[in-house]
């Protein structure tokens, strides 16, 4: 790179980085927002509907972590498979039909104490020195140059020195008997 061509790069990444800044805190809005719309909408379906979009707001995040891999699969996974799970079971039990299917939590109240004093703590350690939340903290640990997408998959399927295709393999065995279980449980008699 020619010595001219530095101010223009910095400039380059000094403007990616605000806005990747303010993609995080549009996200995160809208993250927040949805998540407390899945929890005070009075209609389960459009609760379940708020529910995909928090799946597509915390995708957009991981991705903006370059964490590629698990935004794919938090969106095939649970905005797709798991949401789809939820409004079939909605609308085969009927409880779509009424206006107010999702009623109101009687733990209302001490769920939300305890979620301001979750926020609050999280505050608290993005404020305090030395915490790796702190602003001032090296914030080169996240490379960008890594396909970790690409490096996921070479880790689990390598054909040479150690992979994990075996507790992947193992993983997907426990996730069955998990599903089989949950059918044999819920069976009426």
């Amino acid at each position: 790179m020619a010595r001219s061509d530095a101010p223009l790069a910095r400039w380059r990444q000094t403007m990616l980085s605000v806005i990747a800044t303010i993609a995080f805190w549009v996200i995160a809005a809208l993250l927040v927002g949805s998540a407390l719309a899945v929890v005070l909408r009075r209609n389960i379906v459009h609760a379940a509907l708020f529910l995909v979009l928090v799946f597509g707001a915390t995708s957009g995040i991981f991705i903006l972590l370059n964490a590629e891999f698990i935004a794919i699969v938090q969106i095939l996974i649970y905005a797709g498979a798991i949401t789809i799970l939820i409004l079939f079971a909605i609308m085969l039990t009927r409880h779509s039909m009424s206006r107010q299917s999702n009623p109101a939590n009687k733990q209302l109240w001490p769920a939300a104490i305890v979620c301001v004093l979750l926020g609050a703590s999280i505050i608290f350690a993005m404020f305090t020195p030395g915490s790796q939340l702190h602003p001032e903290a090296d914030s080169t640990f996240i490379s960008t140059s890594i396909n970790n997408v690409l490096r996921i998959g070479q880790l689990l399927y390598s054909p040479s020195g150690y992979s994990y295709v075996l507790p992947f393999e193992i993983a997907s065995l426990v996730l069955l008997v998990a599903i089989v279980g949950a059918i044999a449980i819920g069976r009426e008699d």
